[in-house]
């Protein structure tokens, strides 16, 4: 059985000019690097397949100030966006990432997201604890989010509130240190500090799954201790209707 998983880093109003951007996609793109093997090589998306294996490209921020200065990846005069692909046409290799950045929206945050390959349980390559793992701290030093998680689509369904960003777990959540203090939690999960950035929590150290019951109620109840600390909460607050 294979399910969709994703990460996903989110902040709120932070105008940065082309160059902040550049230089956070930069450092990005090299500490993935660092996570699997697959995060070697990059393309910019296209149309089609065909089309976006001619558009390779080196990660650097040089190169990133050059894409951002091009009107295509200019949000309106509101920050720069990008994606991204590893050239791997197989759903189960690879994947593909797409980000904003350099916004000062109120109502709309800055976000990074990262989709993996479907892979069957069992069978994992990238769906790994310590791959994940990297990935989320590979977000968390580079854009420096409030809230950044991991999950499963169906885990995601199940514990959203939603969908409103900042106010559930996944199998791995993030926490920026402006959120408060993360308390500890009982085994089987794990909390680690990300530099000085903030901290990353791991509810267990096997690909969590939806279909697995004890893990959805792992995730509930550590979703309703993080509640009561005060953590959950929306990264952009929605205006209240007129």
């Amino acid at each position: 059985m294979s399910e969709s998983y994703l990460a996903g880093a989110y902040w709120g109003s932070r105008p940065e000019p082309a160059e902040e951007c550049a230089r956070r996609a930069a450092t990005f793109f090299r500490l993935l690097s660092e996570c699997h093997p697959s995060y070697a090589r990059w393309y910019e998306q296209a149309s089609s397949p065909k089309k976006a294996l001619q558009l390779q490209f080196e990660p650097t921020q040089d190169v990133f100030e050059q894409f951002f200065s091009k009107k295509k990846y200019q949000s309106d005069g509101d920050g720069f966006h990008f994606s991204a692909w590893t050239g791997h046409e197989r759903q189960d290799q690879g994947g593909m990432l797409m980000f904003h950045c350099g916004s000062d929206a109120e109502v709309a945050a800055n976000s990074l997201r990262i989709y993996f390959p479907n892979e069957a349980l069992g069978s994992e390559r990238m769906l790994t604890a310590p791959v994940i793992a990297g990935v989320m701290r590979a977000m968390a030093v580079a854009w420096e989010p409030d809230w950044a998680i991991a999950t499963a689509d169906g885990l995601w369904e199940q514990l959203s509130n939603r969908g409103r960003l900042g106010t559930f777990v996944g199998w791995m959540t993030y926490f920026s240190r402006q959120r408060g203090a993360v308390p500890a939690l009982p085994e089987p999960v794990r909390v680690e500090p990300v530099d000085d950035k903030g901290t990353l929590i791991i509810l267990t150290p096997e690909r969590l799954t939806p279909s697995n019951p004890e893990h959805v109620a792992l995730a509930q109840s550590i979703q309703r201790e993080l509640e009561g600390r005060g953590l959950l909460r929306m990264v952009v607050e929605r205006p209240a209707p007129g």
